[in-house]
């Protein structure tokens, strides 16, 4: 039976263990990062993670320096090898360091890092495997941050049609601030993504596949000249990719075709980084 701490029945609710994260790793995917990086840091609360690692995509200005100035752990791509290559190898880095829980933050200061130890709090009650900072609260706050009205109309449309094919009520499925258990990195075949920015799409779909839990929590955002965005071109591309990935999904569950997307990868380690 399901039930609270009063022993009444949570219908549909399956109670888990709450854990503890012993360490948690925080990793930022960056690329020209330089002018941002500082003050991305600076919001992280001390004592919050045991660990930062930063990857460096082959950037072409100081971002290795500051963050090696800062007491990040670098990583450097030796050349440019695209986001979604970037996050693979955050990822394998911060469970070659055992990591229990990793927290995904790009470094471009959009995000607020002050509320990464309230999502691993979620993350350790059991509730979710999976949290998502969502910018989108109202319309009118959303657009005030700096969004461009284009890209906020398809986060709108891609978000909704997201959540009706993957069963999810998510008020973000594309943000940049996102926190994961090591199980969900250790089931998720995320190795077989693409390098390019569609990877954050691929790996929610994966994780629905793979049953594991989502939710997300309000997070405020900052648009400015400095921070981080792909133009209108690469957003369109970036929608049909997550298309497409979607028709993989959908018809993977109905067994009418299969991808290495949902296959569940053998036991093995990180890739050597």
């Amino acid at each position: 039976m399901n039930t609270s701490k009063s022993g009444a029945e949570i219908p549909g609710w399956k109670i888990r263990t709450i854990r503890r994260f012993r360490r948690p790793i925080v990793v930022l995917p960056a690329y020209n990062a330089a002018s941002t990086l500082r003050a991305t840091i600076a919001d992280i609360p001390a004592g919050c993670c045991s660990e930062m690692i930063l990857v460096d995509d082959c950037s072409t200005d100081d971002t290795v320096e500051i963050a090696e100035s800062l007491g990040l752990t670098v990583i450097r791509h030796a050349r440019n090898r695209g986001y979604g290559a970037n996050q693979k190898t955050c990822y394998d880095a911060a469970r070659q360091r055992g990591a229990d829980a990793v927290v995904m933050l790009h470094p471009d200061y959009q995000y607020d890092g002050r509320l990464i130890p309230f999502f691993l709090g979620l993350m350790e009650t059991g509730v979710c495997d999976v949290m998502l900072g969502n910018r989108i609260r109202t319309r009118r706050e959303t657009l005030a941050s700096g969004m461009p009205l284009y890209k906020y109309l398809c986060n709108r449309m891609l978000t909704i049609v997201e959540n009706v094919v993957l069963g999810q009520n998510l008020g973000d499925f594309h943000s940049g601030f996102r926190c994961y258990t090591r199980q969900v990195l250790e089931t998720v075949p995320y190795h077989r993504n693409s390098d390019d920015f569609v990877f954050d799409s691929q790996f929610l779909a994966q994780v629905t596949y793979f049953g594991f839990r989502l939710g997300d929590a309000p997070v405020p955002c900052r648009y400015f000249a400095e921070a981080s965005s792909i133009d209108f071109r690469r957003s369109v591309d970036y929608g049909l990719q997550t298309i497409y990935t979607l028709g993989q999904f959908c018809l993977q569950r109905l067994d009418l075709a299969h991808f290495d997307l949902f296959s569940r990868p053998a036991d093995r380690p990180a890739e050597s980084i």
